[in-house]
């Protein structure tokens, strides 16, 4: 073992408590990303056995060619198949079964009278295939549905709805249709497919209800005989399929719905999980570095010692990486173990919180352990090199000194690099936002501004804490002095300590700005394009629910109340060969009850050959009034709509009309999404409302909202969402306070003699926690401050960026009461991580802290 190396070992023997701080932040860091990593692995390996046990009976699934895709949607919606097809399919050989499978909206009512699901996984309804093989649902109660009126439905759904065989409920389809319960059904083994839930029919109830007619399926599964293989029976097949049609295997089938799974939901929710992973491992970044800068400062004198020595620049710099690389490998290895936990413990949670967790032991690949383990070791390493180097760099002379005067705050060239980061920052940022929109120069203008403040922080700091802790004077005396002292002693040290609760409340701010500019947006969307007073609608957001009766605007416009009701269907079709979704209305009641901003040409005269589009999908595709657009609907046929009216506005309305004559021939499933209603003059909001409620209670009693409580409820995912980021930032806000928390650990040990002789002139001990405490809460709120200011501008950037970006006007908002929130979160963080320190330099004894050198 060479010289540095034992050196290296002594020093951490000596010195375990220093690195405790480091340990953690690298273990939280580590443990989050690898636990992060683990469980995605899982959740795939789990759907991808779930998948396979429930289509195993199926070796081929004959559907449509083509599907239209819509932007936005990875799935897109395919032609439907004739189910006379299944007679031909039967006498193919090495075809042992084959049935029709229809699939389409079908959402059960609980035995609470609220609807089951809709809140994001889709809910299926669908015929219940009676051949068990080709069925990915299995009987696990009960029998299958012999005559109208009966169901199956998958045992999770039914559990969420307090339902159990024999119960009548209401599936709304969208129409209402009561519904016994006669069977309950698992899929591959478990309760249900996550939170998605199905309704299994007869195969003439599904046809009547989630088909345009009889004689239609949404696909065909084929079941092979004996030594007949699945590529082998799609070959057999595919000869006798009409144009249009086409074969696939029950494998490729199977790896359709994981990748579906994993675009829609698995790759989505590990990508967020590991942004947030990035963020507590920066951090961390700046704690770690903070504490190898502080030891490296207190062993200045041993440091040159060895030097005089004779020890090599190399030596000292390789001692102080050695230190680190033990701590890194140390930290990041437990750091594994501790992810595998914590992978262990959200597949041992998600059942108990409603979403099925497939069952399966956990999978641990090699690169959720191999990539954990050297981000872990490459952060500290990292963040340790600058502080080695300087260790390096330590003169002979300097054993000779009693300490070292930190002036790095007040460095010319540190103000000069952070003034131009801050300039070029500000440039790129207004560059990509207002003079050429774009996500990218945005971000590039963001990252800049994050090194802009971290460069500047220790120039600033001493401002700062001036400013922010001038009524400490005033209010605490001479404690509140000594600890505004003490935090402007070092700048660097305090700029270092606050740059991890910095990023950590700049991100908090970021998601908290933007979450009120998100709801800001949907409520001046409604102001503006919504001139009803009262609204019938679907979830807003996910796959989940029925939608609304086709029949349910005609119902309220009967009303004596409602001078107009009109309701908004959904349908696809190519445009000009691209995919589109159309608004399915009637266009006069349309432009009565929303403001669709300037109309040319007339809405009046769509008839069932006219469409309506919005402005900028005109200039788009290079239309306007009276010119001709081919469109492929999903039933395969091709007609050409005249375009005759272009209207402004399109948030609420989207941006292609037609009329309902013109879609009913291609529709399937008929549903609209939304019904807004306007009532006669002298008719109040009471009222009118109460006489909805009455008609849409025979419609399966969707809830009927006011203007406010739309766009209220329109906006409810936006405080899910930030609720799901608050939590996973508490990580990143943990690792902040246990760097402020060993930072002053480590300056009270490199202050023993100064806290000496501060209690032998008479301090008490209580003024003495009041002191490092309030050090502390200086510090936090110098990051707080700072955190507030960068996610407050990065907020700005973002809604600029994507309202730059989007087709939709994006409204800027800044939430006074919850930034204020943010901020009081800060500095009671401060106060926290400086109570166990303040403990540690009370119980100093004084007389040996006036005899430490």
């Amino acid at each position: 073992m060479n010289a540095s190396v034992r050196l290296s070992m002594t020093s951490l023997r000596a010195h375990k408590r220093r690195f405790g701080g480091t340990f953690l932040a690298v273990f939280l860091g580590v443990a989050f990303l690898a636990g992060t990593l683990v469980m995605g692995d899982t959740l795939r390996a789990g759907f991808d056995t779930m998948f396979g046990n429930a289509t195993s009976g199926t070796d081929a699934v004959v559907r449509s060619a083509e599907a239209i895709t819509t932007p936005g949607e990875s799935e897109g919606v395919r032609e439907p198949v004739d189910t006379d097809l299944v007679k031909t399919l039967e006498q193919v050989p090495g075809v042992a079964a084959a049935a029709p499978d229809i699939q389409g909206a079908g959402q059960l009512i609980g035995a609470d009278g609220k609807p089951i699901g809709g809140q994001g996984p889709p809910t299926l309804a669908g015929n219940w295939i009676d051949d068990p093989e080709l069925n990915p649902y299995r009987l696990a109660e009960g029998r299958a549905p012999k005559k109208s009126g009966e169901v199956v439905v998958n045992r999770g759904t039914a559990d969420r709805g307090d339902l159990k065989l024999g119960d009548t409920t209401i599936l709304r389809t969208p129409d209402p249709v009561e519904v016994t319960i006669v069977g309950l059904a698992t899929f591959g083994g478990e309760d249900g497919m996550a939170q998605v839930t199905f309704t299994g029919m007869t195969l003439s109830d599904a046809e009547k209800y989630l088909t345009a007619g009889p004689g239609e399926a949404s696909s065909i599964q084929v079941r092979a005989g004996p030594g007949v293989g699945q590529q082998e029976l799609v070959d057999r097949l595919t000869p006798v399929l009409p144009k249009g049609v086409e074969a696939i295997t029950g494998q490729e089938s199977t790896e359709e719905n994981t990748d579906m799974i994993s675009s829609q939901f698995l790759d989505i929710f590990t990508t967020f999980l590991l942004v947030f992973s990035g963020v507590a491992l920066l951090v961390a970044t700046f704690s770690i570095h903070n504490t190898f800068a502080i030891v490296v400062a207190q062993r200045t004198r041993e440091n040159a010692l060895l030097r005089a020595l004779g020890a090599s620049r190399r030596q000292v710099t390789a001692a102080t990486l050695t230190e680190a690389s033990v701590v890194a490998v140390t930290a990041s290895a437990v750091g594994l173990a501790g992810g595998i936990g914590i992978a262990a413990g959200l597949q041992a949670l998600f059942p108990a919180i409603g979403f099925p967790f497939p069952e399966g032991d956990l999978v641990v690949s090699v690169l959720s352990m191999v990539l954990p383990l050297a981000v872990g070791i490459v952060v500290c390493l990292g963040s340790a090199l600058l502080p080695a180097v300087r260790a390096g760099r330590t003169a002979p002379l300097a054993a000779l000194r009693e300490t070292a005067v930190d002036q790095s705050g007040a460095s010319r060239v540190r103000a000069v690099i952070g003034g131009g980061l801050a300039a070029l920052a500000v440039a790129v940022t207004l560059t990509g936002v207002l003079v050429s929109p774009s996500i990218w120069l945005a971000g590039a203008g963001a990252v800049t501004a994050l090194a802009a403040f971290v460069v500047l922080g220790p120039v600033a700091s001493t401002t700062a804490v001036r400013v922010i802790g001038g009524p400490l004077d005033r209010l605490r005396g001479v404690t509140g002095s000594l600890a505004r002292r003490n935090a402007l002693r070092s700048p660097r040290r305090t700029a270092a300590t606050a740059s991890a609760l910095m990023i950590g409340v700049a991100v908090v701010s970021l998601f908290t700005v933007f979450g009120a500019s998100l709801k800001a947006t949907m409520d001046q969307t409604v102001s503006r394009s919504f001139a009803g007073d009262v609204a019938v609608s679907t979830p807003s957001f996910g796959a989940g629910g029925s939608g609304l009766s086709p029949r349910l605007a005609g119902a309220v416009q009967q009303l004596p109340e409602v001078d107009t009701a009109v309701g908004l269907g959904r349908g696809v079709a190519e445009v000009d060969g691209k995919g589109r979704a159309l608004t399915v209305t009637d266009p006069l009641a349309l432009e009565r009850t929303f403001d669709l901003g300037t109309v040319r040409g007339s809405l009046s005269d769509l008839g069932s050959d006219g469409i309506a589009i919005t402005e900028k999908e005109a200039e788009k595709q290079g239309l306007t009034t009276g010119d001709k657009a081919r469109l492929t609907f999903t039933d395969g046929a091709k007609d050409t709509f005249t375009v005759r009216a272009v209207y402004g506005q399109s948030e609420l309305a989207g941006d292609y009309v037609i009329t309902r004559a013109a879609w009913a021939p291609h529709r399937t499933q008929d549903s609209d999404t939304l019904v807004a209603v306007s009532f006669k003059d002298g008719v109040s909001i009471g009222a009118g409302k109460a006489a909805v409620e009455k008609v849409a209670a025979r419609y399966g009693d969707p809830e009927v909202q006011t203007r406010d409580e739309y766009a209220q409820s329109s906006a409810g995912g936006i405080d899910m969402m930030l609720t799901l980021v608050y939590a996973l930032l508490a990580l990143a806000v943990l690792i902040a306070l246990l760097g402020i928390a060993n930072t002053l650990t480590l300056a009270i040990h490199e202050r023993t003699r100064e806290l000496g002789l501060l209690r032998a002139v008479g301090q008490t001990r209580s003024q003495l926690r009041a002191m490092v405490r309030w050090e502390s809460v200086l510090v936090a709120a110098f990051g707080t401050v700072g955190g507030l200011a960068l996610g407050a501008f990065l907020g700005w950037v973002l809604v600029k960026a994507s309202d730059g970006a989007s087709d939709s006007a994006f409204a800027f908002a800044m939430p006074p009461l919850q930034l204020a929130v943010v901020a009081l979160v800060g500095l009671a963080a401060g106060a926290l991580a400086g109570l166990r320190p303040a403990r540690r330099a009370a119980r100093l004894d004084v007389l040996r802290a006036i005899a430490t050198e």
